[in-house]
């Protein structure tokens, strides 16, 4: 039997994602389905409302706190590392290095091993476990930055820029737009090895994922709202952080002077950048670069390597230079709710960042 007998994206109005037919399931369907395996926390990933969620604890603590009752009617843990037997196939969970509790689905049936990535990324992370490589049969990855132009800088001299910018404009606030769930809490961590130990100041919108994190035993440092600063001054010289969405909306105005970055993967297109007016843009990215998906993909020693939601064409090409066996997935919904959209369509903004 061939893999894509028993695994395959789910057809048209069948709840998206993939869908192992032997074990009743899908693999972060787009719609609610009765089972669904999840692989992170991201909402293009993790929807509400499934009948059935299995995921790793951190993920499912996401979800409870993103979605609250509405998130599905039952949860199962399943730590990394732990095989479970579902129908005909065997299920094991593996560190995906995206955010806390991401994971790579392997999924075992008939001797074949199918390794689903979710989104992932090979650096460093001192908020998540890092990636796993496990040999399989066929590897299931993204493409989010397949392009050789993306290559991602040092994080740490990523963020030596914005504490030389706080030295060089001491007057100014700092506003770093970050998504909430991931990007925000490393972001904290790398400053803070860093040596920053002042404040870091967070929008509302923030804040209980940070919560989150540190129940999960991540220590942020501390953290202050900014609707508790007694007054704008007191913002002057600080790090501010905030969804990208706040650099555009009225919420700037409480904000003394402020100098805008952005921490994204997309900050290596200078268009980019310009469209959220970052006067100081920080490529740091929660996804891996062109190297590192190469890597991953001779790591990995999957004869065949299925592509999604990305730049499926150029890392095809290079898969099948490689020597591998290597197709696009057409996944209906799928694409990183902190990704670009189509950079061709007229007036086209993020939805958040990467």
């Amino acid at each position: 039997m061939r893999p894509e007998d028993w695994i395959a994206p789910a057809p048209p109005g069948g709840g998206g994602g993939l869908l192992v037919a032997p074990g009743g399931y899908h693999i972060d369907p787009s719609r609610p389905v009765d089972r669904a395996v999840i692989t992170h926390g991201h909402a293009d990933h993790a929807r509400a409302g499934h009948g059935h969620v299995l995921a790793t604890p951190e993920t499912i603590a996401i979800m409870r706190s993103r979605y609250g009752d509405g998130a599905a009617r039952h949860f199962q843990a399943l730590p990394c590392g732990e095989p479970l037997t579902i129908g005909e196939t065997r299920l094991t969970l593996h560190p995906a290095g995206h955010i806390l509790g991401s994971a790579m689905a392997v999924v075992e049936h008939r001797g074949c091993r199918v390794a689903v990535s979710g989104d992932y990324k090979r650096r460093r992370d001192p908020t998540c476990a890092p990636f796993e490589p496990v040999r399989c049969d066929v590897f299931v990855t993204e493409a989010t930055f397949g392009l050789p132009v993306f290559r991602h800088p040092d994080d740490a001299a990523e963020i030596g820029k914005l504490l030389a910018s706080l030295r060089l404009f001491p007057e100014r606030t700092h506003l770093v737009g970050v998504y909430a769930l991931g990007k925000c809490q490393r972001l904290i961590r790398l400053l803070r090895e860093a040596g920053h130990d002042r404040p870091i100041w967070l929008h509302g919108a923030l804040q209980a994922l940070c919560d989150l994190y540190e129940a999960h035993g991540i220590a942020l440092g501390p953290l202050r709202p900014v609707a508790e600063a007694p007054d704008r001054d007191t913002l002057r010289g600080e790090i501010v952080l905030a969804p990208p969405s706040a650099a555009g909306d009225r919420w700037l105005r409480r904000l003394p002077d402020p100098r805008i970055a952005m921490a994204s993967g997309w900050m290596r297109v200078r268009a980019r950048a310009r469209q959220r007016n970052a006067e100081l843009p920080l490529v740091i990215s929660d996804h891996a670069d062109w190297d590192e998906l190469l890597q991953t993909i001779a790591e990995m020693g999957a004869p065949e390597v299925w592509i999604t939601h990305g730049r499926e064409e150029a890392l095809m090409h290079a898969a099948t230079a490689a020597g591998h066996r290597a197709r696009a997935l057409a996944l209906v919904g799928r694409g990183d709710e902190d990704e670009e959209p189509d950079l061709s369509a007229p007036g086209a903004t993020d939805s958040a960042d990467a």
